[in-house]
């Protein structure tokens, strides 16, 4: 056993009486004087116990002798003495074999040094075991070694649990067998009603809600994907609101006469909180932003540190924070000392760029950031309109402001009427006024065509799908027109077109994937189109990589209601798969019974594509039951793939061979409507 020390052979013992029939003679049998020999049915006066000897102490693991278990000559012997290591020798040994582990604790080095162990209490419980056994041992030697023996089998049990805890302890020693109450010990009321208390308590605690402790158990990344972390674009959005408020209220505060001494310390808390915001910026997010190296990102914080702080950006940023603010003690508090601030303006133009990214309907937020363009060059020229009319002298002149109303709302209206080029304001009627009035026209124009330019582009992308629908439609009706194409072909045309348009966004989707990677394609057809043609029974057990190349090469085709798919007898080159609707099996003298109805999963085609040999003919006609959407798998596309899946190649054939059996059954034992029925099942 582990931790248990290992002793010496013990040397023979001998004993002051002999019993005859007593297995083990290293126990002393003292009979009761007074009624062993008088009756046979008298009982043994057993009196063992343990007694845990130290064999160690003293040099004693380097002596040859050892002292006898028993001593037959105390007439009133009670103790059964086995030998014990002693806590230092068994710690050196535990050293020995496991190190840098921790040493035991105090109640488990209390609990080692009792020197006796009690195997049983007294001579009743002996034989009070025995009372109840219909068939005891012939002798009363027998019996007590068959007691012995049963009572040397616990005290080995208790020797191995004894071992097992104590080895449980030099792994883990903060692991207390005292703290962890056993199945075998049951709690004391006490410690229930500890237990109870707690319980009692939380059952009126209130939970938080579910962003709160989300919010307290969120960790701050050591590193920072720029392009897919959200919480970088919202921290972006504080950093951009921060900037606005520097670029609008700025000029706005230096212009018109609303930062007054009684609402200045507003004014401060306010342009303070936004330095704030650009620090922690500067300090936190910045410098864990990963960046790519030789093709590998980077995420080391040292990197990271040293690749911002030799970037442009970082510059600016800390030219931003320059603190100008120190001038205030000389000028008083002058706005126009925290035009540095706006310097932090590759902050906005990043937020611009990850918010779109994100964002499905992008161009909604592009004709809103113009829109803003525009009416911050309104704010701009009001501020000024203001400034001058305050430098002149409100009300001096009839084309001043003339210091009447709400000042910003009429600044603000004659900047629009300036830039936009709306006409009817008052003549200038100073030199200064009339270069002020040709600068505001000269800018006007030029803005504002930019705007409108710009805007011009942004509705543009915005509806560029539906404009590239529009012109393909209206050149197709062109074309059938000029061939005077039937009226009932025209309009199918047309509900193909509007239909696709409507379920699909777009006319082909291929258009779309052509331009991406190889992989970046198989990873969104994967994920698109990989769940319906995994539940096609015709490709179980095939390859799986097969099945991700196959996905590449299907085409998706809309059919419309009583569209022809394939017909019986012509020659097939594709394979169809139904991705939506359904379409119909018909036939029959007439050509229009419907033998089966097939829907999204289903596929068929499938013989006239893994035939070889001229076996490539329609077998049967399938018409689209409605509008459906099917994949379609050339057959040159199939056996570019099959050459490299030879395995999944002689499923494929195997299957076709079972349906060809089929095929070739007598007309009594499979008709047509029952193989097509047979087939779907």
């Amino acid at each position: 056993m582990p931790n248990v020390p290992s002793y010496p052979q013990l040397p023979p013992i001998s004993l002051s009486r002999q019993l005859s029939g007593l297995s083990n003679p290293a126990f002393h049998i003292e009979d009761d004087p007074t009624s062993a020999r008088s009756s046979a049915s008298s009982r043994l006066s057993v009196h063992p116990a343990v007694n845990v000897e130290d064999v160690d102490s003293g040099g004693g693991g380097h002596r040859r002798h050892i002292r006898q278990i028993l001593t037959p000559q105390d007439p009133n012997l009670k103790t059964l003495t086995v030998p014990r290591v002693s806590k230092a020798s068994r710690q050196s040994k535990v050293a020995d074999k496991e190190k840098n582990l921790h040493s035991q604790s105090e109640d488990d080095d209390e609990e080692e040094t009792e020197t006796a162990v009690r195997a049983w209490p007294s001579q009743s419980s002996i034989l009070s075991g025995d009372d109840g056994l219909k068939e005891r041992p012939a002798s009363s030697a027998s019996q007590a070694s068959y007691v012995v023996n049963e009572r040397l089998q616990e005290l080995v049990k208790m020797f191995k649990e004894r071992t097992e805890r104590a080895k449980e302890k030099l792994i883990d020693p903060d692991d207390s067998d005292d703290d962890s109450p056993t199945a075998s010990q049951p709690a004391s009321p006490e410690r229930e009603m500890e237990e109870q208390q707690p319980q009692s308590r939380l059952c009126c605690k209130v939970t938080p809600p579910r962003w709160i402790r989300a919010l307290l158990q969120y960790r701050f990344p050591s590193s920072i994907d720029p392009f897919t972390n959200l919480v970088y674009v919202l921290w972006l959005f504080f950093v951009t609101l921060a900037w606005n408020w520097n670029v609008w209220l700025i000029p706005m505060r230096w212009a018109f006469p609303y930062q007054t001494p009684s609402n200045i310390y507003l004014w401060l808390l306010a342009d303070y909180l936004c330095d704030l915001i650009y620090i922690l910026d500067i300090m936190v997010f910045q410098p864990r932003l990963q960046f790519v190296r030789s093709g590998d990102i980077v995420f080391d914080k040292k990197d990271m540190r040293k690749n911002y702080m030799k970037t442009f950006r970082f510059k600016m940023d800390v030219i931003s924070l320059v603190p100008l603010e120190l001038f205030y003690f000389k000028t008083g508090i002058n706005p126009l000392l925290r035009f540095p601030r706006l310097l932090k303006v590759m902050s906005f133009f990043e937020f611009n760029d990850r918010l779109e990214a994100i964002l499905t309907k992008a161009y909604v937020y592009r004709v809103i950031r113009t829109t803003s363009y525009l009416l911050y060059c309104l704010h701009c020229n009001a501020c000024l309109f203001y400034w001058i009319s305050a430098y002149e002298g409100l009300g001096s002149t009839k084309w001043v402001y003339d210091g009447k109303g709400n000042s910003y709302i009429r600044c603000y209206y004659f900047a629009v009427k300036t830039l936009i080029t709306i006409g009817g304001l008052p003549e200038p009627t100073t030199l200064f006024e009339i270069i002020f009035q040709l600068i505001n026209y000269f800018v006007g124009v030029f803005a504002f065509s930019i705007m409108i330019g710009q805007m011009r582009d942004v509705v543009g992308a915005a509806t560029s799908g539906q404009t590239y629908y529009r012109a393909c439609m209206d050149n197709t009706v062109k074309y059938m027109a000029s061939y005077r194409i039937p009226k009932d072909v025209q309009n199918r045309v047309k509900t193909w077109y509007n239909y696709t348009w409507q379920s699909q966004g777009m006319l082909d989707e291929q258009e779309l994937l052509v331009q991406l990677p190889d992989k970046m394609r198989l990873d969104i057809a994967v994920d698109v189109n990989y769940d319906i043609v995994s539940k096609v029974s015709l490709f179980q057990g095939c390859d799986r990589q097969m099945i991700f190349d196959m996905l590449k090469s299907l085409r998706s085709v809309v059919y419309l209601p009583g569209d022809y798919v394939c017909k019986k007898g012509e020659v097939g080159r594709e394979m169809y798969i139904i991705k939506a609707g359904e379409v119909q099996v018909v036939g029959g003298p007439d050509g229009k019974t419907v033998f089966v109805t097939l829907k999204s999963g289903s596929v068929f085609g499938e013989i006239s594509l893994l035939a070889v040999g001229g076996g490539n003919r329609r077998t049967a006609n399938v018409v689209a039951h409605g509008f459906a959407n099917l994949f379609i798998l050339d057959k040159k596309d199939l056996n570019e793939i099959l050459v490299h899946y030879p395995e999944s190649q002689k499923l494929l054939q195997f299957d076709l061979f079972c349906i060809i059996c089929n095929l070739l059954l007598p007309p009594s034992l499979m008709t047509e409507k029952s193989f097509w029925i047979s087939r779907q099942r």
